[in-house]
């Protein structure tokens, strides 16, 4: 066929024809690049509502208020996040279209940038403003002071609303067990606090992610000032070796590390559970038939039931930055198991056995 291009013969590209081509992808990348600067002025919440993002409130959720509450705290994390990101992907994007001269270059430039710029975003826009490292330590440290009053708030938030959803569970438990609802209409109603309770810890996942960007970008900055912060709060992150235990009496089992946080099922004595991790005298353990959650140590026999065993280290000395980056990093980890093990029980348990 006289247009057609005979197999295993190469196709010469005219200079003219990739002088066009680069004129393309450099387009391409100043279109992104325009695109950051438009994300980097925008906070990511004005392009979604709170409806969009938890669902509308039919009026029947006695539990609404605190889920209101948890995506409100998330806001905060998301303002800025996309700030590294967006200039990353379009500087990246950038260089693509200058070296290599097309599209393609200039879309892999982009995912390279994005992933780089997500993690030094924060820096490099600090050495902008100042090159002076006292100014920097204080800026660094002041923010990370911020992000921790904040995690603290959305763990509260998190906290309500576990807490809000456990005792919605154990009233329909308590009303079927003294015969004021049948079992269909147990069963049919703990199934809708089930399907919110996922729809909790999704949420709690999304806020999560920021959370774990806004960190990176912490540390990268704490390296910088700190040099050595990323290894010891890696050291610090290692989880510890799971260990078999047995309860002493029956025990509690909770969501969350603390006393005033509702049962959701009850350990019977001399049963047995693997130690995962400790957290302010609880241990996180998970049962022979899959429940995850926190019962205190004080109730627990062997290996598993040594908390100094089980408590991650601190990341000490380095100065108030790296200090600040590992308690950062302590208070991002205890909020992915909170979401962890919320997730987890919404998915395997919530029936009428408790």
């Amino acid at each position: 066929m006289g247009d057609g291009v005979s197999a295993g013969h190469a196709v010469t590209v005219a200079p003219g024809a990739a002088r066009s081509r680069a004129r393309v992808a450099a387009r391409t990348a100043m279109s992104l690049l325009v695109s950051a600067a438009m994300l980097t002025g925008c906070a990511p919440g004005q392009f979604s509502t709170q409806a969009s993002r938890i669902g509308p409130d039919n009026g029947t959720d006695s539990c609404r208020p605190y889920l209101v509450a948890l995506d409100s705290t998330g806001n905060y994390f998301g303002a800025d996040i996309l700030t590294g990101a967006a200039a990353g992907a379009a500087g990246g994007a950038a260089l693509g279209a200058i070296f290599g001269q097309n599209l393609r270059s200039a879309l892999i430039g982009a995912a390279a940038g994005a992933a780089a710029g997500a993690a030094t975003g924060y820096w490099m826009a600090l050495q902008k403003q100042s090159q002076d490292e006292a100014v920097l330590a204080s800026r660094v440290s002041s923010d990370i002071s911020r992000d921790n009053v904040q995690i603290d708030r959305t763990q509260e938030a998190f906290n309500q609303l576990t807490d809000c959803r456990v005792r919605q569970a154990n009233a329909i438990r308590t009303d079927y067990q003294a015969g004021r609802i049948d079992r269909p209409t147990a069963v049919a109603r703990l199934e809708v606090v089930k399907q919110r309770a996922m729809h909790d810890a999704e949420v709690g996942q999304r806020i999560e992610g920021k959370i774990q960007d806004r960190s990176a970008q912490f540390q990268d900055a704490a390296d910088h000032l700190s040099p050595g912060t990323s290894a010891a709060i890696a050291a610090a992150d290692r989880p510890p070796s799971s260990q078999p235990a047995t309860l002493r009496q029956a025990a509690p089992l909770t969501m969350r590390p603390d006393a005033s946080a509702p049962a959701f099922a009850s350990l019977p004595p001399g049963g047995a559970v693997t130690v995962t991790g400790a957290s302010g005298g609880y241990a996180l353990v998970q049962t022979p038939n899959g429940e995850r959650g926190y019962t205190p140590f004080s109730d627990l026999s062997g290996p598993g039931a040594n908390p100094n065993a089980q408590s991650p280290p601190q990341v000490n000395g380095g100065g108030e930055v790296r200090t600040l980056a590992g308690s950062n990093a302590a208070r991002r980890d205890q909020f992915a198991e909170s979401v962890s093990v919320a997730s987890h029980n919404a998915a395997n348990g919530f029936d009428l056995s408790g």
